[in-house]
């Protein structure tokens, strides 16, 4: 039955390696389900619920994406992603958690109408490789701010709005530990190396009495909090209409190049660079990330993690079921994930962003054209507390500096529609 479903001999793999490179995945990315109740939880959403709606939606988009397209890549609630629900939508912008679902869920629908009629590949041709690379570098110095917030290494200061917090306190001193400890690991080549990190943080906090222990394995808790609780009619809003394309966009994009980097270390991608089945992984993508508005996370999406998997042998959906497996078990470990203090998710958040700023290296820095904009979206992102008024700067900035230097013509109408929309968006809302 797997060699009917999965094709393993035609990927030159057995069901052995299959399961070793689910596993090796899972344990690459089950951070996922410490950080994310955390961050959400900061919406005022109930913790237990989101940890169970993580599992699940986790689960659902991995069996989906390795049924449909049996690529083996595995999915999740996105880091960023979660980050721009609670900081930008919610405490920022001021909206329930309900709209912000709502949003998810509409940005879901468009994602999955994009990819029925093929029309992401003309979106995605439309925004220039560094204004991509520099969304991505900008959520990940988001990312960092709130790591360090978190940690207690950064704090507000009325004289220069952030100032250095407290490095002797057990919070800071803890978190700078975990970070060192993933580097470390990783430098190495230790699978899991963030999960570790979180894990060892934990339990030196309960230990030296900084944080409580909640324990270890439960009855899953209730998921009724969250589940389907989404306001659909609110995300409509004609204010949250960047918000909604702000989830596309970063989905998309953040889509589009794990799909492509995991499936060319896997051998997957043909000669003239075309991915074979691109179309069903991302109507598996965007089903994932409907479910997950149902279920009540922000938006799920493909995991760059899921690279460790192919490493270790994985070449087909066999993997990412696997790992959908493992995701149903670990809904036993509630109490575990509760015990996980803010500080201890900061170094895995801080880790994050320094793997999304790498993108930064492939800009070209002696075109002023390319590299203004680039920074204005990078900085504007922390600098603003919002990855839509990022984005957003971006690509006035980009357009702006094309015109102004006589090269109009590298433009492309998509892009200038986007700049005038951000422009008035910025403007009057």
């Amino acid at each position: 039955m797997l060699e009917r479903l999965f094709q393993l001999q035609a990927h030159n793999t057995n069901v052995r390696t299959e399961v070793l490179a689910g596993v090796t995945t899972f344990l690459t990315m089950a951070y996922i389900l410490f950080v994310n109740p955390s961050i959400l939880g900061e919406t005022g959403m109930d913790k237990g619920a989101v940890f169970v709606a993580t599992c699940l939606a986790a689960a659902f988009g991995s069996a989906v994406m390795g049924m449909i397209a049996n690529y083996p890549i595995a999915l999740a609630p996105g880091m960023g992603l979660n980050a721009f629900f609670t900081y930008t939508v919610v405490l920022g912008m001021g909206h329930t958690w309900q709209v912000a679902l709502g949003a998810v869920f509409l940005s879901a629908c468009l994602f999955f109408l994009l990819s029925i009629f093929k029309i992401r590949e003309w979106i995605i041709n439309s925004i220039p490789l560094e204004l991509r690379s520099a969304i991505a570098a900008g959520i990940g110095l988001f990312l960092a701010l709130i790591a360090l917030q978190n940690a207690g290494i950064v704090v507000a200061n009325p004289a220069t709005m952030v100032g250095m917090g407290d490095m002797g306190s057990p919070q800071a001193l803890l978190a700078i530990l975990g970070f060192f400890l993933i580097i470390g690991l990783e430098a190495m080549r230790v699978t899991g190396a963030v999960l570790i990190s979180i894990l060892v943080v934990t339990g030196l906090s309960i230990l030296l009495g900084v944080s409580e222990f909640g324990g270890i394995v439960s009855m899953p808790p209730s998921l009724a909090p969250t589940f389907l609780q989404l306001d659909i009619l609110g995300a409509l809003d004609v204010a949250l209409i960047s918000v909604i394309f702000a989830f596309l966009f970063v989905d998309l994009f953040d889509n589009s190049g794990t799909l492509i980097a995991v499936a060319k270390k896997a051998g997957l991608m043909r000669k003239d660079g075309h991915l074979p089945k691109m179309g069903r992984a991302l109507i598996a993508d965007s089903t994932a990330a409907l479910g997950g508005s149902l279920l009540g996370t922000s938006t799920t999406t493909s995991y760059i993690e899921s690279a460790a998997g192919v490493s270790a042998g994985g070449r087909t959906g066999l993997t990412a079921i696997v790992v959908a497996i493992l995701f149903l078990f670990a809904l036993f470990f509630a109490p575990l994930a509760g015990s996980v203090p803010a500080f201890a998710t900061a170094p895995a958040l801080l880790f994050v962003a320094v793997l999304m700023a790498s993108g930064m290296a492939e800009i070209d820095w002696d075109d002023i054209t390319v590299a203004a904009p680039v920074v204005v979206t990078a900085l504007a992102m922390p600098l603003t507390y919002s990855i839509a008024t990022g984005i957003a700067f971006g690509f006035i900035t980009w357009v702006a500096a094309k015109t102004l230097a006589g090269r109009a013509r590298e433009l492309n109408g998509m892009l200038v529609a986007l700049a005038v929309f951000c422009a008035i968006k910025l403007a009057l809302f």
